[in-house]
């Protein structure tokens, strides 16, 4: 896969993930809601964690989750450049490239955001205000607003633990960039025998000589009893 078209997906990406980032920021107040359909909504949420909403506590793991992500990201664009020289499968790189891209997505987010926005609590955000953002350099939120409540109820009460708790599926509210990485990740999970057709015939050819092994120790067996 040429190098351009991983930069390209990556742009692409980052791209997206911005754009709405920025419209939600500068278009709507925390915690509003457009109602796009019943299933579909954007809910503007911000988060100082990780992928959909989890978070670490204070200052200190906003910091680490901030250097986390930044080595990840150089550690996935180093990836990318080893297996474009490598000739990986194009659909490996094209789910890797994803995953970087939302990495840096999210990144961005928290390294700057906290420098050109004010918060978002009854008010729009104003952009480079003059008193400063709302937070220091890696101490910015991450913009969220994708809500998809498919299902909701409750769950029967003669289930253990939760019997007669409300339940809503899918409950977390994330982004463009937490949906590029789970989309990479699952990607490569779904077709990881594609992307590794060397590993899965190794280990069917170690399956088969195992089984041949143990029908020879069967037939051994079978002629010392």
């Amino acid at each position: 896969m040429k190098t351009y078209k991983v930069v390209l997906i990556i742009f692409l990406v980052l791209l997206i993930d911005q754009a709405v980032k920025l419209w939600v920021k500068t278009h709507m107040v925390m915690g509003e809601e457009i109602m796009v359909a019943n299933w579909c909504r954007l809910h503007f949420t911000e988060n100082a964690g990780m992928a959909f909403g989890m978070m670490l506590p204070g200052i200190w793991g906003k910091l680490m989750l901030s250097l986390f992500r930044t080595a990840a990201v150089v550690g996935g664009i180093w990836y990318l450049g080893t297996l474009i020289k490598s000739k990986a499968h194009w659909g490996f790189i094209t789910a890797c490239a994803m995953i970087v891209a939302g990495a840096i997505g999210n990144m961005i987010d928290g390294a700057f955001y906290g420098l050109i926005f004010t918060d978002s609590f009854g008010r729009v955000a104003e952009v480079f205000p003059k008193g400063g953002g709302y937070a220091g350099f890696l101490q910015g939120h991450v913009v969220d607003m994708l809500w998809f409540p498919l299902m909701h109820g409750y769950f029967p009460n003669w289930l253990p633990f939760w019997g007669g708790e409300y339940f809503e599926f899918f409950r977390p509210v994330f982004n463009i960039a937490d949906a590029a990485i789970t989309s990479g990740v699952c990607i490569i999970l779904v077709f990881n025998k594609a992307f590794f057709p060397e590993v899965s015939d190794n280990i069917a050819d170690s399956k088969a000589s195992v089984d041949t092994q143990q029908n020879y120790v069967s037939i051994q067996a079978d002629g010392l009893a």
